[in-house]
Formats: structure tokens, sequence, C-alpha cells
């Protein structure tokens, strides 16, 4: 076998992706860890510990702080959630998600969203962003799949690392989350996830590997237990695999709450409890004190704490953060008395966030060209309470849990506050102009009033939805995780009654995640659209692409099922959730079983044409890469985007499953013209994880290459012997 240790091939696995140059100058790990030895070195184990221990719930100003030290100086650390911007403060940005962020597949955006992101924590005064999120959606029920990048472990390995190059390029600590097989709200503290090493390797370790290799900082550790032990005190997982095998050098620390013993915890690796209570606002610490004892009484070595301390002090070195760093600009729990804190070149993130919302629009269905809308076009009916405005205000519910009116991010801590909401309704009927007539009607339940609105209208296009979130919130029964696959607010109901009265009918889904769609094959809807959980900008994003005035070039980042009993996995109400399915996630699960979507991963629709000619590939057989290149070609007569995705079929003897995406890469061609486009295959990717050796394995024998324009959409494959 040809053995790949994971710290050794670290050096190999350099990110085709180029970043755009850094706002701070970051310090190399080396010379991080040189600053902070000098540092801790002169600390007390006092002081060490206070490094490494939250203040407590609701004691401080963000959402997490730890005790400053004096003699020598370092100061309370700021965290703050949250994977799509800073929660619980004033004057900052409610971007898209991040599952409509990698709906994007755009690389240049996704880095753009991080940088901005990591502008607007740094001028809050906040040390360390918690996110980005990069669990898996295992199930597309789980109720947090949408502040992750999707289905696919590549895909959120490309969008996670792009995302944590832009946080940390700003000079803010990314910590991503929720480490590791946190896939589910039911349950999430009181259940074992179960994973053979293969695919926690494979799949769910995959995205994180690709974080240290981009220099992460932090990573947080979930609330479940593997194999029986907790997440926050599993040797395996934090010692064996980030810090050994991946050579992480930054800090470990708890999700709010997930710490269950104070030596365990220690010993197993855990470098950071947060918020420091061991329920959260009880004023007591299994750390704190308690570990200062725990060292006294030889039960933690003291060279452990140092440890702690130097991976702190280090992340914070390394971002640069020692000079000139603002101080903290908010008050997440007393949010009147926070200062004002303005954030330089807001607009310019408000043009991103509207610029990734309209890549991100997926159209998944355009029978008879209905769109871009034509401009002969008299009369628009708008149907659906997800196109008008939130009955309680736009941030009238805890944490963005009204599941009212329109949706344009889930519930929970991973959310922020809208400073302002465009609705489809307002960013349609500002496109419409004078010119076109819009009619509304956003009561989901009064049919016969939206059959009226729809009957005279040249196009009726209806809004439905579907929501979830975190489980600390229950909304309407669904304790995070979706309670089905359903459109909510009687959205399926409301889709059929306006295709009985219009003929010209598009459905657009604002939605977490898949959903089922009973309607599709009526002859009066015309044109399905998915523009996710678009943020602030959400109605201006839509109309863009609506009109054409933007060439749809969004793509599934999962895959829509035609029944919900079609996925490998679903939520598990037992203590013991078994990852049965193993390596078979989302579309690999389709692909191995012949199961026919109703939409692939990958999908999505241009006002464009293109084709695949000329695929070609290499292989390195002594160095154990790859490449492939294939002509891609706009055939149509618009400009557009189209997003060229690799897939590898490994050798049969591997396990592996059909296909898995190892590649993607969008491109924008004016009508007519065409272009060359390369894949790299690094080790890594041509490797399989073997659990024997605890190794990755590089694989030997002939691989396929798929080159086309989903997971069920290939143009082109050829194959490379290694």
């Amino acid at each position: 076998m040809h053995l790949l240790s994971l710290s050794a091939s670290a050096a190999l696995l350099v990110s085709a992706v180029t970043a755009a140059p850094h706002g701070i100058k970051l310090l190399s790990w080396d010379e991080a860890h040189e600053k902070a030895s000098a540092l801790v070195s002169q600390m007390s184990v006092e002081q060490k510990v206070g490094l490494a221990t939250g203040q407590g719930w609701e004691k401080t100003l963000c959402v997490g702080n730890t005790f400053e030290s004096t003699n020598p100086d370092f100061p309370s650390l700021c965290l703050q959630d949250g994977p799509l911007g800073v929660r619980w403060a004033d004057n900052v940005t409610a971007g898209v998600s991040g599952i409509t962020a990698a709906a994007s597949w755009d690389k240049d955006l996704l880095y753009k969203r991080g940088a901005y992101l990591g502008v607007e924590f740094r001028t809050k005064g906040v040390n360390m962003a918690l996110g980005p999120c990069v669990d898996i959606m295992r199930s597309p029920r789980g109720g947090r799949g949408w502040e992750g990048f999707g289905e696919d472990p590549y895909l959120q390995g490309v969008s996670g690392s792009l995302t944590v190059e832009g946080i940390q390029d700003q000079g803010v600590v990314a910590v991503p989350k929720h480490y590791i097989l946190n896939n589910q709200e039911t349950n999430r503290k009181n259940s074992s996830s179960n994973a053979d090493h293969r695919t926690l390797h494979e799949i769910y370790v995959w995205p994180y590997a690709r974080m240290i290799e981009a220099g992460l900082g932090g990573v947080m550790c979930s609330y479940n237990q593997l194999d029986g032990t907790w997440a926050c005190e599993n040797e395996y997982i934090l010692n064996t695999v980030l810090k050994e095998q991946l050579g992480f050098r930054g800090l470990i620390m708890t999700d709010w709450g997930a710490q269950m013993s104070n030596e365990p915890s220690a010993n197993a690796g855990l470098d950071m409890t947060m918020p420091g209570d061991i329920v959260m606002g009880d004023g007591f610490s299994w750390w704190g004190a308690n570990l200062t004892k725990a060292v006294e009484d030889g039960k933690v070595p003291e060279e452990r704490v140092t440890d702690m301390a130097q991976r702190i002090a280090a992340a914070y070195y390394k971002m640069g953060q020692d000079k000139g760093f603002p101080s903290i600009g908010l008050n997440g729990f007393h949010r009147e008395e926070a200062p004002e804190v303005l954030i330089p070149g807001i607009e310019e993130h408000t043009k991103i966030v509207r610029d990734i919302g309209a890549a991100a629009v997926i159209v998944l269905q355009n029978n008879d060209d209905i769109l871009p809308l034509s401009g002969d076009l008299k009369k628009i009916a708008l149907v659906g309470s997800d196109a008008g405005p939130i009955p309680q205000g736009i941030n009238g519910c805890e944490d963005q849990s009204c599941a009212e009116g329109h949706l344009a991010m889930g519930w929970g801590s991973g959310t922020t506050d809208f400073p302002y909401l465009i609705t489809p309704a307002d960013g349609i009927s500002s496109r419409a102009g004078d010119d076109i007539e819009v009619s509304t009607t956003f009561d989901d339940w009064d049919l016969e009033t939206a059959k009226s609105v729809a009957s005279d209208a040249d196009v009726a296009i209806v809004f439905a939805m579907a929501d979830s979130g975190e489980e600390y919130i229950d909304v309407d029964g669904n304790v995070g995780d979706r309670k089905n696959m359903s459109l909510w607010h009687n959205g399926d109901n409301l889709i059929e009654a306006v295709a009985e009265a219009n003929d010209n009918v598009i459905v657009v889904i604002n939605a977490v995640g898949a959903v089922l769609m009973p309607w599709i094959d009526h002859e009066s809807i015309k044109a399905v659209v998915w523009p996710g959980l678009p943020g602030q900008e959400s109605g201006n994003s839509l109309a863009d692409v609506l009109f054409g005035d933007v060439n749809p070039s969004g793509r599934l980042p999962f895959t829509i099922a035609k029944n919900e009993n079609d996925y490998g996995a679903t939520i598990d109400p037992n203590f013991n959730v078994e990852y049965t399915e193993k390596l078979e996630v989302g579309y690999k699960h389709f692909d191995a079983h012949d199961i026919e979507p109703l939409f692939a991963f990958g999908h999505g629709l241009s006002y464009s044409t293109f084709e695949y000619n000329k695929l070609k590939v290499k292989c390195k057989d002594k160095k154990g890469t790859a490449s492939a290149s294939v002509e891609v070609s706009n055939t149509g007569e618009k400009d557009g985007a189209e997003v060229a995705q690799a897939y590898l079929e490994f050798p049969k003897d591997v396990g592996a499953p059909p296909k898995q995406l190892r590649g993607f890469e969008k491109v924008f061609l004016k009508a007519g013209k065409k272009t060359k486009v390369n894949f790299e295959f690094t080790p890594i990717d041509l490797s399989y994880f073997d659990e024997d050796s605890e190794s990755w394995v590089l694989a030997k024998g002939e691989f396929t290459v798929h080159v086309g324009a989903s997971s069920r959409d290939i143009r082109q494959s050829a194959t490379f012997t290694l």
C-alpha cells in the first residue's frame, strides 16, 4: 500500500484557489507559537487556566469572553457568533446563509463573503468568529444544514477553506463547527453518533482537513457523543485526528455548554471551555479553579495547561491581533448599552450580498423558456406570504424564529439581525417599474383570493417556504429539525390552486433544504426557482435573475428527491445514531442504489446552453497526481456562466461510491465563446482512508474522470491509471 500520513501530506495539498491579498499581515504558525511561548512562559498556572476558561453566560459583552491576564498582559478574548454575520450587533450585514453561498459554486464570491465577514467581526472587536459551519447535510431535514455548505465534503471543504481564508485575512480567528458528526438537532445533547473511521475521515473530517491546510485558527467541538464518548473529551477525534494526524496548531473550544468533565476533557485535548459554565448561567465551571486544582493534584499535567494557553495565544498572534486590534464594539446581552460602531465599506458588503444571492439562484425547471420574464408583460401576480413582509417585523422574534412572511435565513444562534430586508415583492415591484402592474396576495390559506389575483395575470409567481433551525427554539413542533419535507403554510395547496387559475406559473421556493414537490408535473407550472436563503438583499437578487439582468448560474449543493425515503439517512430519534449509510451520503446514495432524483446534486439551468468537448487526462504516477482539461463552449445567445464539475470514479476494489466530486470551476463565457477548464487532482483526492493503518492510501488502478453539468448530467468521461 502507498500510505500518505495526514501530517506529512499537508505540504502536498496546496489549495488551487488563489486568494486576494491579505488585509492583515499574518504570521506563520512557527512565528505565532514563538511569541505565544514567550508570553505563556511568564504565566502562573492560574493565568494559563484563565486563557482557557470563559467568564460565564450573560456576564460579558460577547457571547463568550476569556479572562484577561496582567503581568504578563494578555487581553480578554471576545468570541461571537456566527457563520453568516455578527450576531446580536447593530450596523452589520445580514448576508446569505452558508447553503446559499455554496449554491453559487463561485470561489471568488465565497472568498469575498469571508473577507467582508472578517472586516465586520474585526471592526466590532471580535477576536474569534464562530464559523463557518461545515456540518454535512446528512439528512435533508437536519435543522442546521442551512448553516453549512451542503451534502458533499469536497464542496464543503472548498467553501469552508475560502471562508476561513477570507475571515482570517482580516485578522480574525475563524472557528468552524460543529466537530463532529453533529448532523441533527434531535437529541443533540443526549445521543451518540456512531460511524466507522473511514466514513468519519472521508466525509466528515474532510472539510476540517482542508481548512487546516488553509491556516485555520480554531475548531469548535460539538454536543453529541461519538461511540459513547462526548465529542469534547474524545481523545481520538481531538488529539489523534486533529492535532496529530492533521497537524492542527490552533485551539479547540467547546460549543456553548458542551463540556462534560474536568480532567478527561483537558487530557483529551480540549483547549477552551465556553462560555465557562457547567450549565449555562449557573456560575460554576469545570475549569477555572477546578482545573488549577487538578494540576496541583497531578490529575492534569501542567504541560497540558501550558499547551492550551499557548495554542490560544498563538492564534491571537498569528492574526496580528496584538497590534491595533479594535476594542469590543458590541454588547450582546444589553444591546441598548452597546457603543455605536460603524463598518467601513459596508455599502460594498451589501453589493457582495446581492451579487452572491443572484449567483446562487438556482433555476430548477424552465419549460417553454418562460424565464427570463418577457418585456411584453403587462401584469404579474405575486402570491404567498413568502413574497411579503414579516408580520412581527424583521427582527421581531428570537433569533429569527418567526417563520412567517419572507424567509431569508433559518433560526438559531447562527443568525444575525437584519438592518433591512428587501422582500421579493419589494424587489420585483421595483424592477417592474411603472410599465408592469404587480398584484399581490400574501394570504396562504385564502385559495379563492389567490386564484382571483392570479387568474388575469400574464404570469403568476407563487412563493412558498420551509424553515428549520437550532433545537432550543420550537417552531410549530419543529424542534430544530423539520418534522417532514413538506412546504410550510399550505404551500403545496397554494401552488396547485394558482396552477388551476393561470397557465404560466413560476414557483419560487425559499427553503433551508430539499422539499417534496408533488405538483411538479402540473402542465401550468412552467418554472421552479430556488433562491435559498439570500439575506437582506433577497428580493433584489431574485429580481435580477427573473428579469434577466443576471443569467442564472446557481447549482444545487444537495439532492432533491422524489420521495423522502429515497434518501440514505434520516433523523434518528434514538440515543445511538448509527451512520449505516457510511460513504453513501447524498448523491452517492442515489448513484449507488440507482435511484432517480427529482433534481440532482449540482443541477441548475442557465439562460444559455453549454457544450463540453475534448476531455483530456494526464497522470503523474510517481507523484500520485492527475489532471484533466475540458473545453466548455457557450452555444447560447446570452453571456453566462457554467459550473463545470469533475467527479472521480475510483478503482473497483477500493469500495468507494460510484463517483465523488473532486473539482469544479465556474467559468463566465460570452455567447459563442469557449474556454479550457482545468482540474488538478492531488494525492488526497485520489486516496481513501484505510482503517487498519489509520492512514490515507493512494488508490491503485483505473480511475474514470466524469465531467459535466451535474452529478447526473455527465458530458465527457475518460480514464487514467495509477
